[in-house]
């Protein structure tokens, strides 16, 4: 017993105490362990493995059990289960999986001590290629019952690089092409991790993985490209396989037999190794089983990740991706990734399911902080009854309040586009994605508005043509006929090509690089420049320090890195565009159609600009187009701010008026609904990139 007030004290000091280990994130063994281990990593940025922060990996985790049919009081039942993590690390992902099966066990009666064994020895499947990590994952999960023994184990570390028998191997992705595959060595056998007995062994063993074997496969997969070259570094011609001192020619190879493992697949190279690990997944999930991924935000809005979404979307049912609104380290579920990431689970069709075609987007006002948040987060999104759909209107999604504190919106959105993504993740104000995607089917309905107007919207490819990639101008390997040259007012060849924050203020800008035929390139090169044009669409776009979405050089040029070709038929159309394309509708339909993977960096690919929603200019009368020019005319040398300031910016402010008013024919009430949205899409965390608003 202590007086009252020397109690207050102390506990007062305990809450401190628990507050600042809670927040700091190492509150177990395990995490500060992988958190160790993952910054010592030798191979790291070609292994590309970032660590699963604990309360990540428990919110995934709870998300993912939460979908089991399962009568977890019966312990027969729990310990038929299989669960599988096919690039484990130092199992985060396992181990928040094996802490939540044990509590609902528990809860219904049982006895987590005597599952041990059978969750030790039948049910946790894990799988790397550093035998270290295994090692760590063994400790950690053994470690859930540390006075229990128990047999064999099914972690394995798998074979990776050159073998003896002279072939390759390619770790966890062997299991591809079957379902079974050869161990490094017997990291399964007792002696090999703590907490059991046994005889020490080093000898290989086959690691059984069946196909449609498993109830839950849940990963944080590598997001090595192997189409990434680190040209800087000696012996580096495949960065997906160049760890683990591998030679060139090793690389190349496992570059083949990765190739034949995934031919067929949803694997693509740009997306990297993470898309034939999501493939993986898919093969080894059971009908009626759950997949639960940590993947890069790309996944659902790149281009490369296109055949997953399909996948997905063809596959499974009740799908659930949970992102994050946030920027910096808060926008990833990982450790030290730098880029935004996303939570995907859905469960596996049984037979006779057909696609509903869409999915619950939760976006997360910031990274859960905790094992308490992420729990009350798990259960507020699995208990989720209500609907508001992107197709809804502009009135925002469910919100989710934790401790009386708004945590997050839950859209219903479709999922049947993976040509051109999924936008509806990493949104803070979900009002703004349901304008937006209002605005790619021809609606302008805007916030507070109770109907919406129809405008004509087409994709980019279908009023215009957009240019030859930068690469086919200047590199080798794509013949390309110039040399890239300093910028000269009397170029026959000129080039808007870079980022220039002075050049760039104003829609009209000067070119800024010169091209120089190669010799005996003559005809490629006028080839090319039948492509050039005045209009450019700047497809690296950052919203927090670049005003432009499109440029306008006085005389033709060729577009570069960033700033692609576009052309049209009638040229009258180049000034409708420029407009257009630099308005806060224009802005914000770039931007919801973008990969918005890194803080405030839009960025889109050839196939993604192809098909950008845009103002169709076909649809314009004359008279709409000759005052297009004429705003054009007037704006042309005027600064714009950057785009996160569109809405205090008098200049931006002033062109939205001109477009709809002038141009368009609408009305004062429309243009302030625009400037209301401005203000909506400015607040969003991709938009300011965390910079402050005035």
């Amino acid at each position: 017993c202590l007086p009252a007030a020397e109690a207050s004290h102390l506990l007062s000091n305990l809450r401190e105490t628990v507050e600042e280990v809670e927040f700091s994130g190492a509150n177990q063994a395990q995490d500060l362990t992988g958190r160790i281990f993952q910054r010592l990593i030798a191979d790291r940025k070609f292994l590309a493995t970032f660590y699963t922060l604990p309360a990540s990996a428990s919110l995934l985790a709870r998300l993912a059990v939460a979908r089991m049919d399962v009568d977890w009081s019966d312990a027969a039942a729990v310990s038929a289960l299989r669960v599988g993590d096919f690039a484990c690390g130092t199992g985060a992902l396992l181990s928040s999986v094996y802490e939540r099966i044990a509590a609902l066990h528990e809860r219904g009666g049982g006895e987590p001590a005597k599952l041990h064994p059978a969750m030790m020895e039948d049910v946790l499947y894990g799988c790397d290629v550093m035998p270290s990590a295994i090692h760590i994952t063994g400790s950690a999960l053994s470690g859930a019952q540390p006075t229990v023994g128990f047999g064999k184990s099914r972690l394995y570390t798998l074979s990776y690089g050159r073998q003896e028998d002279g072939g390759v191997r390619i770790g966890s992705l062997e299991l591809l092409q079957s379902s079974s595959t050869m161990t490094l060595f017997n990291t399964s056998d007792p002696a090999m991790r703590t907490g059991s007995v046994g005889e020490e062994t080093a000898a290989q063993v086959i690691a059984e993985v069946p196909d449609s074997g498993f109830d839950l496969v849940i990963m944080n997969p590598p997001f090595t490209s192997n189409t990434k070259h680190y040209e800087a570094e000696s012996g580096v011609v495949n960065a997906a396989f160049a760890a683990l001192q591998t030679s060139k020619r090793d690389q190349s190879d496992m570059a083949k037999r990765m190739r034949r493992a995934t031919a067929g697949t949803c694997y693509h190279g740009h997306a990297g190794m993470a898309s034939a690990f999501a493939e993986l997944a898919h093969r080894k999930t059971k009908p009626g089983g759950i997949v639960a991924f940590v993947l890069p935000l790309t996944a659902i809005n790149g281009a490369a990740w296109a055949k997953f979404r399909n996948l997905i979307a063809q596959n499974y049912a009740d799908v659930t991706v949970v992102s994050i609104a946030a920027n910096g380290m808060d926008m990833s579920f990982s450790s030290d990734t730098g880029m935004a990431e996303c939570l995907i689970v859905g469960r596996k069709f049984a037979d006779g399911e057909t696609p509903d075609m869409r999915a619950r987007f939760i976006s997360l006002r910031r990274r859960p902080a905790g094992f308490v948040e992420a729990s009350q987060i798990a259960a507020l999104i699995s208990q989720s009854q209500e609907v508001r759909r992107l197709e809804d209107g502009p009135y925002g999604g469910v919100p989710i309040y934790c401790g009386g504190e708004l945590e997050g919106e839950i859209m219903y959105a479709p999922i049947s586009a993976h040509e051109s993504g999924w936008g509806a993740a990493r949104i803070a104000d979900c009002a703004v994605a349901q304008t937006a995607h209002a605005l790619t089917e021809g609606r302008l309905w805007l916030p507070g508005e109770r109907t919406a107007i129809d405008l004509p919207i087409a994709q980019l490819q279908d009023v215009g043509t957009l240019g030859v990639h930068n690469s086919f101008l200047i590199l080798e390997t794509h013949d390309g006929p110039f040399v890239k040259m300093p910028p000269s007012p009397t170029a026959t060849y000129p080039s808007i090509w870079n980022h220039s924050a002075k050049n760039e203020k104003r829609m009209l800008c000067n070119p800024d690089s010169s091209l120089r035929v190669k010799q005996g390139m003559e005809e490629r090169a006028a080839d090319l420049w039948n492509t050039a044009s005045r209009t450019h669409l700047n497809v690296e776009f950052t919203f927090g320090s670049q005003p432009l979405v499109v440029a306008f050089t006085d005389a033709v040029s060729l577009g570069g890195r960033v700033w692609p070709n576009v052309t049209f038929e009638d040229e009258r159309l180049e000034y409708a565009f420029t407009v257009w394309g630099n308005s806060t509708l224009g802005l914000m339909s770039f931007w919801w159609h973008s990969n918005r993977s890194q803080s405030s960096k839009a960025s889109m690919g050839r196939q993604m600009a192809q098909s950008l929603p845009i103002l169709d200019l076909r649809a314009l009368t004359d008279a709409q187009l000759d005052e297009a020019a004429r705003v054009f005319d007037d704006f042309r040398a005027i600064d714009l701010q950057p785009a996160y300031q569109a809405d205090i910016d008098p200049n931006r402010a002033l062109l939205d008026r001109r477009l709809l008013m002038d141009v368009l024919g609408m009305d004062a009430g429309t243009y302030n609904a625009v400037r209301r949205l401005a203000a909506k899409w400015s607040a969003e965390p991709s938009v300011h990139g965390g910079k402050g608003r005035r």
